[in-house]
């Protein structure tokens, strides 16, 4: 009795279950989005980042932005101003100045005609 109770167990045990079933077609996994919606979310990360004065923080993001999309002129424009910012207090020939200015370069070279989001002002949005 206790042996055909075993039995009857492993059978129902392989008894295969029915697959799940296929997701939409249209939902896209995370690992179908593109490098530039992963670089402009990192962008608005960084630039909320960049308006509350957490300018490393800031940098962070855009790192991580430039690292998903290279050749993205906004990405390099936005870190280099971090990088700036980050040492805008120490001296004149500071490495991360002299960074900030091959980021800016970078952008220029990859899109001649970018403007960051605040082009329309004469100055960046004041840092609260």
């Amino acid at each position: 009795m206790i042996l055909a109770l075993l039995l009857t167990s492993a059978l129902v045990a392989q008894t295969p279950e029915p697959a799940p079933a296929p997701a939409a077609a249209t939902q896209a996994s995370p690992a179908e989005t593109s490098p530039a919606a992963d670089a402009d979310a990192l962008i608005e990360t960084g630039l909320k980042a960049f308006a509350r004065s957490r300018f490393a923080s800031a940098a962070q993001s855009f790192e991580a932005a430039v690292a998903a999309e290279p050749d993205s002129a906004a990405a390099h424009y936005y870190l280099g101003y971090a990088v700036y910012k980050t040492a805008e207090g120490k001296r004149p020939n500071h490495p991360d100045k002299a960074r900030a200015l091959e980021l800016f370069s970078k952008a220029l070279e990859l899109d001649p005609a970018f403007r960051p989001v605040w082009a329309g002002r004469a100055t960046p949005p004041p840092a609260q």
